[in-house]
């Protein structure tokens, strides 16, 4: 479905892009794969992906940082020719009430989660409008369409994914490139991992299906968006939270 396709998927080496990493490569993509400080890890899912007979290579880069970036999207263009799929799923959360909330902690979030999309979208942009072809999927949140307590850094970093994919779906669209969203519930990943039992069974409370969502359910997803049965679709938020927001 993805043969002879190249993506590009930021956070590749753990969760969600590495679920999304592993169904590419099923399917037939090649991929460049980010991350951010965990080599081995990264590492791990690139001899996992080769396994189905796909090129695959990682590549270390700070998404917050404009010129990293840049240059780590000339390294990519180099080494494959070309790029077709572009998923942004890096981020990072550091919870607490507004009321403590640190500038750094704010800062943190927003840099990582809503500047590296941008800065991933940004250089890839003239690349995607110069083929006048191209899909750009960012990984949202739930958060960032209901608000979460103890997450204004988060909610608003994702909050504003879903503006920038809005915008970037206008500005493309006359080029043949597609730009979608994909907001998660509660996941099942490290980051929900950490949530205490009673946090944990609070949630899945207001889950009308019961249960979390698993990284492989966002990656068929996310699959799907990125195959031509989707390029009649863009600038759309899609769900994945097991009714969470109904």
């Amino acid at each position: 479905m993805l043969k002879n396709k190249v993506a590009v998927i930021t956070g590749a080496s753990r969760g969600i892009g590495k679920a999304i990493a592993l169904e590419f490569a099923a399917i037939g993509a090649d991929l460049a794969l980010i991350y951010a400080g965990n080599r081995e890890a990264a590492e791990q899912t690139v001899e996992q992906a080769q396994l189905f007979g796909v090129r695959a290579i990682a590549y270390r880069c700070d998404v917050r940082s404009f010129q990293t970036v840049k240059a780590t999207v000339d390294e990519i263009l180099s080494a494959f020719g070309f790029v077709d799929i572009l998923v942004n799923n890096a981020g990072i959360t550091r919870d607490g009430l507004l009321l403590s909330m640190s500038e750094e902690s704010f800062d943190d979030v927003m840099d990582t989660n809503l500047k590296g999309t941008f800065n991933m979208i940004r250089h890839l942009y003239p690349h995607m409008m110069k083929r006048r072809s191209g899909t750009i999927i960012n990984i949202s949140s739930v958060s960032g369409l209901r608000g979460n307590a103890g997450q204004a850094n988060y909610s608003s970093a994702k909050a504003g994914i879903v503006g920038l994919t809005k915008t970037v779906a206008r500005e493309l669209a006359s080029r043949n490139v597609t730009c979608n969203a994909i907001a998660p519930g509660y996941i099942e990943t490290d980051m929900t991992a950490k949530l205490s039992e009673k946090t944990a069974q609070a949630a899945l409370e207001m889950i009308p299906l019961k249960r979390m969502g698993k990284p492989e359910e966002v990656a068929k997803l996310a699959a799907f968006l990125a195959s031509d049965s989707a390029r009649y679709i863009t600038g759309e938020v899609i769900r994945i939270d097991g009714g969470l927001c109904i």
